[in-house]
């Protein structure tokens, strides 16, 4: 998770840990994982948001984060610490939200692209790259300044999470609808564009 912290200028990320999915959750640490003063590559405070984590099929874990840039880290097995250095990875027009999941022997990032947001991702058959730019998978939400996103797979489908400001929209831009949609994929694994729709998916038996 990201929060302003309170002696280091800066967002910072920090490790919470619960016994159920559902809370309640407590901090695993005692201390940030991530402060501003460890990520130089750019120059504003809050680069140090939006966290995400995989672990490939290899069982090793990776951190995921950044706004202006993509950060990412390995982590320990106890999923509280970094295990060497920050890297960085340079996109087109990357903004923040990155998102990786795996499918059939590819890596794909998906990241929130320039502001106002649309949705665009990379492939790579190495979680440490290179990593090829694809293209859009969802346009502007057209309520929502922005649109972050999740990728999963459930009994057999593919699924597009991200969000809009459908539910409330004379309440601004930051006041975010949920929304899912299917995800399908070419015969090359490249991901087709997502049309978003009022409907959403059918209920999963």
């Amino acid at each position: 998770m990201a929060v302003e912290h309170g002696t280091i200028p800066g967002k910072a990320i920090g490790v919470a840990v619960s016994d159920s999915p559902l809370g309640p959750f407590k901090d695993a640490r005692g201390s940030a994982l991530v402060t501003n003063d460890m990520t130089k590559a750019v120059k504003h405070s809050w680069d140090d948001i939006d966290p995400t984590v995989i672990i490939d099929k290899n069982g090793q874990a990776y951190l995921f984060w950044g706004n202006g840039i993509c950060y990412y880290a390995k982590l320990k097995p106890n999923m509280t610490e970094l295990d060497g250095e920050i890297k960085t990875i340079t996109l087109p027009h990357y903004t923040e939200a990155p998102w990786i999941h795996q499918r059939n022997g590819w890596y794909y990032l998906s990241y929130a692209y320039e502001f106002p947001e649309k949705i665009a991702y990379a492939m790579s058959r190495n979680i440490n790259g290179p990593w090829v730019y694809k293209g859009i998978i969802n346009e502007l939400a057209g309520n929502s300044n922005t649109n972050h996103q999740a990728i999963i797979d459930f009994k057999g489908k593919s699924y597009f999470i991200y969000h809009n400001g459908a539910l409330v929209p004379d309440a601004g831009s930051f006041h975010r609808s949920v929304c899912i949609d299917y995800l399908y994929y070419n015969k090359d694994g490249s991901i087709k564009r997502v049309v978003m729709t009022s409907e959403g998916v059918k209920k999963v038996k």
